[in-house]
Order: C-alpha cells, then structure tokens, then sequence
C-alpha cells in the first residue's frame, strides 16, 4: 500500500501549536471554536500530551506540550508568540464571543475591515494569538488601496 504524500484529512500547511497544559488547551478550543479531537498520545509521563490531533472547520491543528529541554517552547516560555493562526468561520462575532466567554483575552474587537473581511483578534488563555474573520465582500486591489488611504489618512488626522 501506498501511502499519500498529504494525509486524508490534511492541507498542505498544518499549524502545530506548542502548549503548557495542551489537555487544558484540547477543551478551550472545543468549547471556543467547536474544535473535535482527533486522536490524543500521551507523554512519558502518562499525564502530558505529546501529541495530538484536533480539526477546527474543515482544518487540522496539531498540539504538543512544551518541552524546553528538547527546543519545544510555548509562548509562556518565549513571553509571547511572533505567529498568529487565521481563522475562517460562518459568523466572526459570534466565534470571537465564545472565545472570549472561554477565557480568551480580547486584542482587537471585531470590525469590517478594508479587505472585505469581518475581523477581531482574541490571545487564547496558552498565549497563542487568534484572529477571526468572515469574509464579507470581494474587493479589488485598488479598493483595498483606497481603503488603506482613507484609513491611514483618518490615522494620521488623531
């Protein structure tokens, strides 16, 4: 038997998030965003998860325990985190404020944006930076440009 070269069930790109307490993390993200768990290893512990599996949408993300000791730190860890993870959903407002009731710290409320985007940015309580969206209108180049004017232009009028 052949295996694929990508995974039934996988995109080509799959965040992998490095969490302190990933079981903890497994629960917010079912209750936050309606995340289903996939499969779940233990660690050598018996306790923490080495690895695991869960699908948010129609998208796989996959979660593991820090561990300094082996180069596999969580924002905790860094005191932050350089990478946001994007997520697509039916109704951005209603995503954002589950998240939020689940115990993500609000960054950024949702707005339209000039993309044509609905969009809001939330920290998970592991540090790891989410932003919403729904995709609202299909908007050229050059309105997103304009866009951008007008918005740096009111910016610069504060």
């Amino acid at each position: 038997m052949t295996a694929k070269p990508i995974p039934t069930g996988f995109h080509s790109i799959t965040p992998h998030l490095v969490i302190r307490n990933a079981a903890r993390a497994i629960d917010f993200y079912k209750e936050a965003f309606g995340a289903k768990e996939l499969s779940r290893m233990p660690g050598p512990d018996g306790k923490s998860i080495m690895h695991a599996e869960i699908k948010i949408g129609d998208s796989i993300v996959m979660i593991g325990e820090e561990h300094p000791e082996y180069g596999c730190k969580s924002p905790q860890q860094l005191s932050g985190t350089p990478v946001g993870v994007h997520l697509y959903v039916e109704n951005a407002d209603d995503v954002f404020q589950r998240a939020v009731k689940a115990g993500a710290q609000p960054m950024m409320p949702v707005e339209d944006m000039l993309w044509g985007d609905r969009y809001g940015k939330i920290k998970d309580p592991f540090g790891h930076e989410w932003s919403i969206a729904t995709h609202k209108r299909d908007l050229t180049m050059e309105e997103m440009q304009k866009g951008a004017a007008e918005m740096f232009a009111k910016m610069g009028a504060k």
